[in-house]
């Protein structure tokens, strides 16, 4: 009997070695699951030279594979499991139905006739069993089910299924109201939806087992973005550290050729300054000689003098001198550099940019549709950011 009762899943599920529910389930490279002893077992018995192959479909593997727990598999027994374990002790659970017969303090009722739809004690349960007038009723365990499966209009077990109304009704219901309607027992029906229903039981464990997964996945993936961003910003952090540091030795170094070139620069001044000095002093000498030259009588005295006088070497030209200003170029600019390094910075930036994007897309999974809603867009295809809190 329990093993007509076997649902659907149990069958789905079941080892096909030792014919129970699989436990600690492997899935060998074929496809087919077992439960790890029993394949262990069965691959054990075979000589060293044997060839290894499934026990059902019997596709041969070499080397022996290596088993591994079907982790998934193994929750969605476990959760069935539980399952029918909180189903079948909500079933036991007893209620404590009274006796319709007895007067004064009514005793628990044990058993529920369905042609005299009454519930009755042990005791007056005895006719049912001693009187022939009873012997054609069909009796069944009392409960507080039963009492909410009586027509209302006509006081009968609503024992039929009508397929058209899709309602439960009693037999004169059928020949009133749903008269030429097409129906079948209850009982019929239950049978038709019973495997229906299993296969959308087994179909939502799988989607939980699957969702849970997923919650897993996403964990993990929040998890490796926060150890990406806090690594990058730290790599952030160095890099343009060392970036400053490198400038600022790049400013020193700048600064040390300026000092060196200024100091060159105000060397030249100083001898130049010092060689204006000596021939400003040496003109600023001639003009008396000159001037007494020019106040003498006598001619020949002023022929001679002035012949002494002009056999002087003059001096040259003064150099040209110029002062440097702000508003031009001038000798040194490093505005380029400036205006470079700017440029980079910004590339570099947008193409991080775009990688840390691309990475966190990736990882959370935005690339792809979630499963939960295939026909559902994706955060960023409505033009909503993907937020972490």
């Amino acid at each position: 009997m329990a093993e007509a009762e076997k649902s659907c899943y149990e069958v789905q599920f079941s080892c096909s070695v030792c014919l129970d529910i699989l436990k600690e389930p492997v899935t060998i490279p074929c496809g087919h699951s077992y439960c790890m002893s029993c394949i262990n077992n069965f691959w054990s018995k075979l000589d060293e030279n044997a060839v290894y192959s499934c026990p059902q479909c019997r596709e041969t593997f070499s080397p022996r594979p290596a088993l591994k727990k079907n982790t998934l598999l193994a929750e969605v027994i476990e959760k069935m499991n539980t399952s029918d374990q909180a189903t079948a002790s909500n079933q036991n659970t007893t209620e404590f139905i009274r006796c319709d017969v007895c007067t004064g303090e009514k005793n628990t009722a044990d058993k529920f006739c369905l042609q005299c739809l009454a519930s009755y004690c042990e005791l007056h349960l005895q006719p049912h069993y001693e009187s022939p007038v009873f012997m054609k009723h069909k009796l069944v365990p009392a409960s507080a089910q039963l009492q909410k499966n009586i027509c209302l209009q006509h006081g009968k077990l609503l024992d039929i299924y009508c397929c058209d109304d899709q309602q439960c009704i009693c037999y004169l219901c059928m020949v009133e109201s749903h008269k030429g309607h097409k129906s079948s027992s209850v009982e019929t029906e239950r049978i038709k939806y019973q495997d229906a229903l299993e296969k959308k039981k087994i179909e939502c464990l799988r989607m939980i087992a699957q969702r849970e997964q997923g919650l897993r996945e996403l964990s993990k993936a929040v998890t490796s973005v926060k150890c990406f961003a806090q690594a990058a910003e730290e790599d952030n952090e160095r890099i343009f550290t060392e970036l400053i540091d490198s400038m600022k030795i790049g400013c020193s170094a700048v600064n040390k050729l300026i000092r060196a070139q200024e100091k060159a620069e105000l060397t030249r001044a100083e001898a130049l300054r010092q060689h204006l000095d000596h021939e400003l002093n040496d003109l600023r000498a001639r003009i008396p000689e000159i001037q007494q030259i020019l106040s003498t009588n006598d001619h020949i005295t002023f022929i001679r003098k002035y012949t002494s006088v002009c056999g002087r070497p003059m001096f040259k030209d003064l150099p040209t001198i110029t002062c440097v200003s702000r508003d031009t170029s001038g000798i040194l600019s490093i505005s380029g550099v400036k205006k470079h390094l700017e440029d980079v910075c910004e590339q570099e930036v947008a193409r991080i940019s775009k990688q840390v994007y691309r990475f966190s897309a990736d990882a959370l999974g935005l690339n792809r549709r979630p499963f939960c809603c295939p026909s559902s867009p994706l955060p960023h295809e409505m033009g909503q950011p993907f937020l972490i809190a």
